[in-house]
C-alpha cells in the first residue's frame, strides 16, 4: 500500500476557503478515478495547514492516478484557483509505502 501526504500552509485569513478548496480536490479526485482522499487539519503545532491523503495499491496506480488528474483541464483550473490560498513553497509532499 502507497500513502501519498501533500500537506500546505494557507495564507493568512484563507483557512475556511482553503479548506472548501481541498474539499473539492478531493471530491474531484473521487469522481475522476475512485480514489478517497482524505482531508486533515493538525491538532498541534502551526494550524494553518490542510493535509490531503490518498492510498494506493501501489506504485503504478499511484502514477496512473496522478497522470490521469494533471491531463484535465478542470484539474489545472482548481489548482489554479487553489493557488493564492497557500504561502508559497509551503507544498510538502510524502509518499510513503507499508512495511
Amino acid at each position: 500500500m502507497i500513502t501519498f501526504n501533500r500537506t500546505a500552509s494557507t495564507n493568512p485569513g484563507k483557512q475556511a476557503k482553503a479548506l472548501a478548496w481541498a474539499r473539492e480536490v478531493a471530491a474531484f479526485v473521487k469522481a475522476t478515478n475512485g480514489t478517497e482522499v482524505h482531508v486533515s487539519v493538525p491538532v498541534g503545532g502551526n494550524p494553518n495547514r490542510i493535509r490531503l491523503t490518498a492510498q494506493h495499491e501501489n506504485l503504478g496506480t499511484m502514477e496512473t492516478s496522478a497522470a490521469k488528474l494533471t491531463s484535465l483541464p478542470k484539474w489545472q483550473e482548481m489548482q489554479a484557483n487553489g493557488a493564492d490560498l497557500f504561502v508559497s513553497e509551503s507544498n510538502f509532499t510524502e509518499i510513503w509505502r507499508d512495511s
